[in-house]
């Protein structure tokens, strides 16, 4: 089967699409189709419309014989807010070509285009919709916007305000550099916290296979001599027996606690109280303060190259930030400026920012060289991260260990005592 998308972008659905405003070409729809054409061979491909009757007219002035139309966003549409990291991969490489490919003196289209065939089913009939939307009239910045499920606000900032200025290959040169210095931090403690988490699995299920089927075992013989079982024993016996007989009650309760943690950090408080918690940690609060104040940095480091006014780059990082902690704490840094007071108050006030963000963010704001000073501390707070990751996972490491070991250790105690009681050995 070939694919005639190509051909029906160019010959019948682009006609259709510059009659219409461009409101309702940014919010139109990504069909797939399967057809017969004029040599009464099978084709197939994707098409860009308001409807599925719109696509269906548009396929049939191209001389197809429609046999099949189904949308295919609502195949792979993500959850509002949520962003697998494959489609942020994708996103990156597809921000680092297209830059490659306006650099080199490819034209926007030609360049959608080309790289609408080289990416995977999904992913490259939304490229294609962009160009769709494009040729329709459409700035690239809106028509990314009809696409959340791929591009934030600070994707669709960057990108309109290079289109404007001219600069859109530069523009998203910067958009790449800021997603692999942000997907590099989330790796980075991605990375960190595999080993301890594995450690803490292993250990758990270790511990779970001895109470439910070592402990009782052993502990049956004991319980036929007629001795009485030492205190540490009968604890251990009484946690076995819960967990032999009950559960399916424990699973049920630890699916409520889930369900309920869930829908608490689903409320804007319980995320307040969540963020605020972890930000006190130990270990992972500080390491926490210093990935939050780097991302940042290189964000508003980003906007601001980008040409976007100071300010709405301020509301752009303020929205785009994951902790509500930092996210109040910029909410009054951004009020402080608009009102032209001391900004270094309200970040001293917040107390998520270190002594040195906060002076360097005032006297960068004073002095008109925030873009740099921004850049020297996203370079020195991503060395720090890097830093505290290690330290992180040299502390994890060993600490978990004991700790299993520990739990390990006073199961084998507790079956091991009464043995060593009844055979006299004590």
């Amino acid at each position: 089967m070939r694919n005639n998308c190509s051909y029906l972008c160019s010959s019948v659905s682009i006609p259709a699409l510059g009659s219409l405003d461009l409101k309702s070409a940014i919010n139109m729809a990504v069909f797939e189709y399967k057809a017969i054409d004029l040599d009464s061979s099978a084709t197939g491909g994707t098409i860009v419309a308001d409807s599925p009757s719109q696509a269906r007219e548009l396929l049939r002035a191209g001389g197809l014989t429609v046999t099949r139309v189904l949308p295919l966003r609502q195949k792979r549409l993500l959850l509002p807010g949520r962003k697998s990291p494959r489609s942020q991969r994708e996103v990156l490489a597809f921000v680092r070509e297209l830059a490659t490919l306006l650099r080199a003196g490819i034209p926007l289209l030609s360049a959608l285009d080309t790289l609408s065939q080289q990416r995977g089913r999904h992913f490259g009939a939304m490229v294609q919709d962009l160009a769709d939307k494009v040729t329709a009239g459409v700035n690239l910045g809106d028509a990314m916007s009809a696409h959340k499920e791929y591009f934030d606000d600070l994707c669709v900032s960057i990108v309109a305000v290079g289109e404007n200025t001219g600069s859109l290959d530069a523009a998203l040169q910067r958009l790449a550099d800021y997603k692999e210095k942000s997907a590099g931090l989330s790796n980075r403690l991605t990375t960190a916290l595999i080993y301890p988490a594995i450690v803490l699995a292993l250990g758990l299920a270790v511990a779970v296979f001895l109470m439910s089927y070592v402990v009782p075992n052993l502990l049956t013989a004991l319980n036929q001599a007629g001795r009485e079982l030492p205190a540490v024993t009968r604890a251990v016996k009484s946690i076995s027996d819960l967990l032999r007989g009950w559960w399916w009650l424990l699973l049920i309760a630890a699916a409520a606690v889930a369900v309920g943690v869930r829908a608490l950090l689903a409320t804007d408080r319980g995320r307040l109280a969540s963020d605020r918690l972890i930000l006190r940690l130990p270990l992972i609060g500080p390491l926490a303060r210093k990935e939050n104040t780097s991302r940042l940095a290189v964000m508003l480091a980003a906007l601001l190259r980008s040409g976007l006014p100071f300010v709405e780059a301020l509301q752009i990082a303020r929205g785009t930030t994951r902790n509500r902690v930092f996210r109040s704490a910029l909410s009054d840094y951004q009020e402080a400026v608009i009102a032209g007071a001391d900004v270094a108050a309200p970040l001293e006030k917040s107390g998520v920012f270190a002594p040195m963000v906060v002076q360097m963010l005032a006297v960068g704001q004073k002095s008109g060289q925030l873009e740099e000073m921004l850049e020297q501390l996203a370079q020195a707070y991503d060395q720090q991260v890097a830093t505290a990751t290690s330290r992180l996972t040299a502390v994890a490491e060993p600490l978990l260990i004991v700790l299993m070991a520990i739990l390990v250790g006073f199961i084998a105690f507790a079956t091991i005592l009464p043995i060593l009681e009844l055979s006299n050995v004590l």
